[in-house]
């Protein structure tokens, strides 16, 4: 465990808190809020290929939803059929159902190292964790539009926080919403408002800081999903879709087949 957090330290939380120190020092009033603004910005755009392909794979799991019901319906008294031929639909479409999970997982240690990284850029009590060469500004300015971002701050950043965290869920609703459990979406529809409360509570505790780091994240968040969901295209057809009876006359005998629904 020990390795494993001096690895983190090394590869991850100093060069984040030199980079932060470091656009401190570049900002002519040596703002520490502008510096928390621009470094959240280059963490997200370095971040923005695995988001991305989640966002866009958990759209594309969404748009599915009514395929995959069909299959699971149709080998509803049989899970090892509907197991291989849900495998089959994931491959004949090209879709990774832990697809939206595995780049998350990559960004979340990030997120929370950059959280202590702000905590601990408040002041220059830490500059023994800055580079030799790195350089080491005589001020930091913690004041970013007349808020002290050093300490709690109640109203205004912890309920645009909690805004736009409720944006975020309720964009996400037609993505997360189930369509077999009543109780389920139940439970989703109270976290899409309980979620900003927990947010402007937990927000109006903390350093001003980490609010204003989690207004720029959430917001980059949400644009990005605007971005990929107006994106629209038809729905790739079911592989071993379910059959409707059809009946053909031969002779003086009606016969009944079976056919493929056509979509």
């Amino acid at each position: 465990m020990l390795y494993i957090k001096l690895v983190v330290k090394a590869i991850l939380y100093k060069p984040l808190f030199n980079a932060l120190i470091l656009l401190v020092w570049l900002i002519p009033s040596h703002s520490v809020g502008w510096a928390i603004i621009i470094l959240t910005i280059i963490v997200r755009l370095v971040l923005l290929p695995s988001s991305m392909k989640a966002t866009t794979n958990q759209k594309r799991m969404a748009d599915l939803q009514p395929k995959i019901k069909e299959l699971q319906a149709k080998y509803k008294n049989d899970k090892s059929a509907q197991s291989k031929a849900l495998m089959a639909f994931y491959k004949e479409n090209k879709i990774n159902p832990l697809g939206s999970c595995l780049p998350l997982l990559i960004q979340f240690p990030i997120l929370i190292i950059l959280y202590y990284v702000f905590i601990h850029g408040l002041d220059t009590s830490r500059f023994d964790l800055l580079y030799s060469w790195a350089p080491r500004p005589s001020t930091i300015n913690t004041i970013f539009f007349g808020i002290n971002l050093s300490n709690p701050e109640r109203w205004i950043l912890p309920v645009v926080a909690g805004g736009l965290q409720f944006v975020q869920s309720w964009r996400m609703r037609p993505l997360t919403k189930s369509q077999d459990s009543g109780m389920q979406n139940a439970l989703q529809s109270q976290m899409t408002f309980l979620m900003p409360v927990i947010t402007i509570l937990i927000a109006g505790r903390l350093p001003a800081a980490l609010p204003l780091y989690w207004i720029v994240t959430t917001l980059f968040a949400v644009v990005q999903q605007w971005f990929v969901f107006r994106k629209k295209g038809p729905l790739p057809a079911v592989v071993g879709q379910p059959e409707e009876p059809i009946a053909v006359k031969k002779g003086n005998v009606l016969v009944t087949v079976r056919k493929k629904k056509q979509e």
